[in-house]
């Protein structure tokens, strides 16, 4: 049988996932997936953390903890957050799992015992004060392609470019803020330039099928010609180099994390108990593998992934079949960017939105502004407008009129038909709207073209309201019994149909539906195959019996009124457009300045966390209560030192979890570049606890 592979591109655990991230790779993902299921299809969904590389240090210095603090922190985070919007996967794993090193570790084996590894010395940026060859994202410049000035390392935001990090112009560490010096390092080189011509082939192969965006961009990579590319950098955090002599070394995020979903398949595996059944999935040619992604990925999964796939070609591994890529989602007309507040998170959007329709929500309006062939922008008022017009108006409408009508009318039975009554021309029209809707869904859906697929499942509601409205059953339940019970017999019937085709679109919803009829829940979650049997195609058909009794009629989704819609857009950093963004990018206005509450603490007690070099725990009277909080200070301070000192801490933070212990705030140390931690203190010691900051 036929199995369905599906990836969606590793969020960093660095930060919470933000909507422009979930519409670029894991909701495509997973409505391509559901509806699979649906089909019969032998579907498997992977997904995981990406929990190495330079934004997991980055993201820990900034913190006062430990890489692998931050990961645990960011993990669970984001699997909650994704399970928040009925994203789901058959398994959402990591990279820090032993089994991931194991099998990244046994694919550089494999180039190294093939050739296809160089060694070599090689020029790398070094930062004399902090004594650290400095990875790509702790230094910044200008672009020798574009001129950008806040380029990274070895690409450039702007522009999209990729260049040796040395070929950038005016470089600054992003640690000391001084100009690198140039160091040799011997690294690793996998030869890219070896799989040229295989590789153009491959591209070309696809090209009836691949988004012309995937298409563009591979081709534009493939021009510039492939040329050796390290495998290895200089980092204490990611997998180690499995060499004797590569102390301080580990492989290359950018190499090891698309081996993760090789990787989050084997643990699948192994948890199923069937430890091989990984190969059924990677190595068998029955399998379809479709990776979604977002655009800035694309090359990695169109070129850097089926080269390393294709250097194991004797052991049976599959290429991606398609990459549906994403381009980028804005944010009410702007790029998302969270160091501006300007973007909306999951956690943020679903303590906003609690109610489970607000799952549906969200999902129908990325989905109808998916960026699948350009940049898309998600606003507030086409929220409100898709809600109240489409989602409320026309589906969940529908399903309220017929189910209010066959509680009052039919006493909460499925009507029945009388014999010898025959299907009417309007009976007729909504069946052969529902098939063709189908048809045109799934074709959609089979293209990734999941705008066209959600539009089709609402003309099917369109056309389930018309036949409502031309039927008119509340004038034929007093002049015609026989021909309303077949008009609300065919409703019922209706309502089965949508549930299973807003299924992969608005899967609360489509369970809702599927409760009021008496229907057990089939939304084509993981686990929920259904052996072959096409439940979509199988939806055209009438097949809740007649005389069943059914659910309690309820309201599907609740209109969005004004307020929310200023509500959602006051929570936005920015609310004009400012002259010189630049100049701007790092700048704050009062109003975000003051909802950072600081307040004066006293310390009462310190002591050291276990298993951690760097945290401290305190007890912190505030004046009005005591916290706990949790400071990265520990090599700087001993608890002796910090018993009875007034400090400053921020006092409005949202409770962390570090270490298995909650801080219930921050404390304000200033560093003097080198690594070296002051805490802010003030110098009026008589000021004691409480007192306000500003």
């Amino acid at each position: 049988m036929k199995r369905y592979l599906i990836t969606s591109a590793l969020p960093y655990a660095s930060g919470i996932t933000h909507l422009g991230n979930v519409v670029g790779s894991t909701l495509p993902a997973d409505i391509y997936a559901r509806y699979c299921r649906l089909r019969g299809r032998n579907t498997l969904s992977i997904c995981g953390s990406d929990e190495h590389g330079v934004a997991i240090t980055i993201a820990a210095e900034k913190e006062g903890l430990l890489p692998k603090d931050v990961i645990d922190r960011y993990h669970q985070a984001n699997a909650n957050a994704l399970k928040g919007l009925d994203i789901e996967f058959d398994l959402y794993d990591r990279t820090s799992n032993p089994i991931h090193a194991e099998t990244a570790q046994e694919f550089f084996g494999v180039w190294l015992e093939k050739g296809l590894l160089t060694e070599r010395e090689e020029d790398q940026f070094y930062d004399d004060t902090a004594h650290l060859f400095l990875p790509d994202r702790y230094v910044e410049g200008v672009c020798p392609n574009c001129g950008y000035d806040k380029a990274r390392g070895d690409q450039c935001d702007n522009c999209g470019a990729y260049y040796d990090q040395l070929d950038l112009k005016n470089p600054r560490s992003l640690v000391s803020g001084l100009t690198p010096v140039v160091r040799k390092t011997k690294h690793w080189y996998f030869r890219l330039d070896a799989f040229q011509q295989w590789c153009e082939s491959y591209v070309e192969s696809h090209a009836a099928e691949w988004k012309e965006n995937v298409l563009q961009q591979s081709r534009s990579w493939l021009k510039q010609g492939l040329a050796e590319r390290s495998a290895t950098r200089d980092m204490n955090w990611g997998i180690p180099v499995p060499l004797p002599d590569a102390h301080g070394k580990v492989l290359y995020v950018w190499f090891e994390a698309v081996l993760g979903y090789i990787s989050i398949t084997k643990q699948w595996a192994r948890e199923l108990g069937a430890p091989d059944e990984w190969r059924q999935w990677w190595c068998s040619p029955n399998t379809e593998y479709t990776a979604f992604l977002g655009k800035d990925n694309i090359v990695f999964h169109t070129i850097i992934f089926p080269i390393l796939l294709h250097t194991r070609e004797e052991d049976g591994y599959i290429l991606p079949q398609n990459v549906p890529a994403n381009e980028f989602l804005n944010l009410e007309g702007k790029k998302f960017s969270k160091s501006r507040n300007w973007a909306i998170d999951v956690q943020q959007y679903l303590s906003a939105f609690p109610q489970p329709q607000h799952r549906d929500i969200v999902r129908y309006v990325l989905t109808m502004n998916m960026p699948e062939t350009r940049d898309s922008d998600f606003t507030w008022k086409d929220y409100q407008s898709r809600t109240n017009n489409e989602l409320a108006a026309i589906l969940g409408n529908y399903v309220n009129r017929v189910m209010l009508f066959v509680h009052k009318n039919f006493s909460g039975k499925v009507p029945v038909v009388s014999t010898g009554v025959e299907r009417g021309e309007h009976e007729e029209a909504l069946q052969r709207a529902i098939e063709r809707g189908m048809e045109q869904v799934a074709a959609s859906l089979d293209n990734y073209r999941f705008r066209d697929a959600a539009t089709e499942a609402m003309n099917i509601a369109r056309a389930a309201n018309k036949y409502f409205n031309d039927k008119a059953p509340w004038k034929s339940i007093k002049d015609n019994p026989s021909d309303c019970a077949q008009t609300l017999y065919t409703c019922i019937q209706t309502i089965r149909t949508l549930s299973i085709v807003f299924a992969p679109f608005c899967p609360q919803a489509a369970q809702a539906m599927q409760r009021m009829l008496g229907e057990s829940a089939t939304v084509g979650s993981p686990g929920s195959a259904s052996h072959g049997v096409d439940l979509w195609m199988d939806a055209v058909n009438h097949t809740i019996p007649e005389q069943r009794t059914l659910g309690e009629a309820s309201i599907l989704f609740t209109k969005i009124e004004d307020d929310v819609v200023q509500r959602e857009v006051g929570k936005l950093g920015e609310s004009a457009p400012v002259a010189d963004e630049d100049a701007q990018a790092d700048t704050i206005g009062i109003e975000d300045f003051s909802r950072v509450k600081l307040r004066t603490a006293v310390v009462l007690e310190a002591e050291r966390v276990p298993k951690s070099e760097k945290l401290l725990k305190l007890q912190v009277d505030l004046g009005t209560e005591r916290r706990q909080i949790l400071a990265g200070i520990a090599k700087h301070y001993t608890p002796e030192q910090l018993v009875g000192t007034t400090i400053v801490v921020v006092a409005n933070l949202r409770v962390a979890k570090l270490m298995g212990l909650e801080s219930q705030g921050m404390v304000l140390a200033a560093s003097d570049g080198k690594g070296a931690l002051t805490l802010v203190r003030p110098e009026d010691a008589g000021i004691g606890a409480g007192g306000e900051v500003r």
